[in-house]
């Protein structure tokens, strides 16, 4: 069966980075579009950013956008999402998302398989 497991998150200062990791398994990695999401207590899953298979291109939301950065290893069947200059807001839980298909797609319910989620915690 298909997993995602999520491996990185923990406690940063603000300003700090942090990288996660999301390796999958029991998938064609490499026709999968990558996606993170994140949701901090009593809020909605919010789209992060975004990873096309095939260009590789990426898209991200407005408040990630200029500090995170979405890449792939194919070989490795991992996404990675860099995060610097982090501010307490990022704090959430992060999950890593794969879809088939071309577009980009922020919508949650579009996404096909979910990890379990990694906590990032921003102390100020």
């Amino acid at each position: 069966q298909v997993q995602l497991v999520e491996f990185g998150g923990g406690l940063v200062q603000a300003g700090g980075s942090l990288r996660l990791s999301c390796t999958a398994s029991g998938l064609t990695f490499s026709t999968y579009a990558m996606a993170w999401f994140r949701q901090a207590p009593g809020k909605e899953r919010a789209f992060v950013g975004h990873i096309r298979w095939g260009t590789g291109s990426t898209y991200y939301a407005d408040s990630v956008k200029g500090r995170f950065t979405i890449s792939r290893d194919n070989a490795k069947n991992t996404v990675y999402l860099q995060m610097n200059s982090l501010k307490s807001e990022d704090t959430a839980v992060y999950y890593c998302a794969a879809r088939r298909g071309l577009g980009v797609e922020t919508a949650s319910r579009q996404y096909e398989f979910w990890g379990q989620g990694t906590q990032v915690t921003v102390s100020s």
